[in-house]
């Protein structure tokens, strides 16, 4: 199975390194440009750059993947733009930064939640993949078709990674009709989350909101819903992550498996768990985007310890009482 990574700005090199040194099992790296709003919190998490620095640490990242022959994936995947959403003037934006990102790096696809982007790079770049963002939730063939002349490929909806029988009959659809699928891998999202479009629209305009005299702070639903410690129960119920030692179940039904490495404070963890051992002991919270590692202190949710039952419907996960375990204090 190969695995499309996020790109993660950090002091040190050691997330390049490890992306190296699995370039064999990497289908491309993906991040966001400067100036764009996009669905994660900015990429420049390490307060050691000034925006300089940081901008040109950043190239310099991305031009020594290039050069060892690694594919890139460039993001417009807000889920809100404002005012700019169809205006010339973005769209003029976006061209020039493509133009500039293909030539100067080399780029393959793009994944977006705007019908209108995609129909834009579909009309100005036709060599390069335009994918279907998982934040737009897509999990029908209907979802698919209505959109197909604006995308390539699709990300399946979030919560049916597990239930193979979707998938099978999303990817021959796909399949017939010469689109691709793929799905992301590590995700700590809660099913069905009713808050969750509200949350991306605040990641999207987090810019304009840090300028704000806000009368709030809002850091998802999932956090205050799992604070209480009879919903942790329910946690492998309600959610939609694939654990490093059952991504070989998905050979042949995806071309690659997105990991969200973007924010995670040890994005070289998760790699490693995903491609290199195929597996992982301790917090499986630490391998996801949102980490619920906090949220469940005193209690870590053990990885090697989470049973799960395979059949040619569905991939089920349970045995939560033994793998909820107590930290000693």
């Amino acid at each position: 199975m190969k695995f499309s990574v996020g790109y993660q700005l950090r002091p040190e090199t050691d997330f390049i390194d490890t992306i190296i040194s699995n370039k064999d099992s990497i289908h491309e790296v993906y991040f966001a440009w400067d100036g764009f709003a996009n669905g994660r919190n900015t990429t420049y998490i390490a307060n050691d750059f000034s925006k300089w620095e940081a901008a040109n640490r950043k190239m310099s990242d991305l031009s020594t993947l290039s050069k060892n022959g690694i594919k890139f994936n460039l993001l417009f995947n807000a889920t809100c733009y404002g005012a700019d959403s169809l205006s010339k003037a973005f769209f003029e934006n976006i061209g020039d930064t493509v133009d500039f990102v293909k030539t100067t790096l080399g780029l393959s696809s793009i994944t977006t939640t705007s019908p209108i982007i995609g129909k834009f790079i579909k009309e100005n770049f036709s060599d390069i993949d335009v994918r279907a963002s998982v934040n737009m939730s897509i999990g029908t063939i209907e979802g698919m078709d209505y959109i197909s002349d604006y995308f390539d490929s699709f990300y399946l909806k979030r919560e049916l990674n597990r239930d193979f029988e979707a998938i099978k009959k999303l990817k021959k659809w796909c399949d017939d009709n010469g689109k691709g699928l793929y799905a992301l891998a590590n995700s700590g999202c809660l099913n069905n989350c009713s808050a969750h479009t509200f949350h991306d629209n605040l990641v999207s305009h987090e810019n304009e909101i840090r300028k704000m005299d806000n009368g709030y702070a809002f850091h998802g639903i999932c956090h205050k819903y799992l604070s209480d410690k009879e919903h942790i129960k329910s946690y492998l119920d309600i959610t939609n992550f694939i654990r490093p030692e059952d991504t070989e179940l998905y050979e042949g039904l995806f071309p690659s498996l997105k990991l969200a490495t973007r924010v995670s404070n040890n994005p070289s963890r998760i790699l490693k768990a995903y491609i290199e051992n195929k597996k992982f002991s301790g917090s499986v919270c630490d391998l996801l985007e949102p980490n619920h590692t906090h949220t469940l202190y005193p209690y870590i949710l053990d990885n090697s310890k989470i049973l799960k039952t395979v059949t040619n419907e569905k991939l089920t996960y349970s045995g939560i009482n033994s793998a909820l375990v107590k930290l000693e204090e």
